[in-house]
Parts: C-alpha cells; structure tokens; sequence
C-alpha cells in the first residue's frame, strides 16, 4: 500500500513537471491538421494518468498535435476490459488502430512514439 501511495506520488510529480515543461507542438495550416485529426479517429490511447511511460508518449502526441482520444484504463473498468479483451494484457500505454474492420494493439511507449512520428510527422 505504501509503495503504490509512493509510486502515484512520484506520477502524479512527472505529471506536473511535464505540465510545465511542455514541449512545442508541431504548426500545420488549418487543412493540415484537420486531415490529421481525420486520420487520428482511428487511434486510441490507453494510460494510466500518473505512469511516466504514458506520460512520454502523451508528450509526444502533444508535440505532434495529435487529437487521439485518452481511455483510461486505471479508472475505468470499461476501458480496462477492452484493454484486456483486445490486446490481451492490461499494460499501458497501448496504442489501438483500428483500420480495415479490425483493431491492432501496440504496447510499449517507444514504439508507439515511433509508429506515431513515422506517421505524423
């Protein structure tokens, strides 16, 4: 209990940090990032609020200025079923893709970071 006390603690402290220190978000023309915010309805993400990982790549979607939709799978059981029923574990972040009929899951926040960037950017 106290390290899980200390561990969101310490999360919710990045959280802030990052708050402040938010990085540039990329600038489009108005066409532009309406065609990205198109294509950014086939992506979710799912996090936890406090978990340095998620917060790298929600960095990372800002700096890209990318409107992906947050599920939060800490506190709500609905997205946390889905995180497990889809991608198989509940570990986060995890990108989802739907494309084609058919929901893709990506784990790890360096290789969504990646994805989103080769994508995005």
């Amino acid at each position: 209990m106290i390290l899980k006390a200390l561990r969101e603690g310490l999360g919710r402290l990045i959280v802030f940090f990052s708050f402040i220190l938010s990085p540039k978000q990329i600038k489009r023309s108005e066409n532009e990032q309406a065609e990205i915010a198109k294509q950014a309805k086939k992506y979710s993400i799912y996090q936890f609020y406090a978990c340095p990982f998620c917060v790298k790549t929600r960095r990372a979607m800002y700096r890209l200025n990318l409107p992906i939709e947050y599920k939060d799978a800490q506190n709500n059981k609905q997205h946390r079923a889905d995180l497990l029923a889809g991608g198989g574990e509940i570990k986060v972040p995890c990108l989802r893709i739907d494309e084609e009929g058919e929901s893709k899951w990506m784990y790890e926040s360096s290789d969504i970071i990646k994805y989103l960037e080769s994508k995005f950017s």
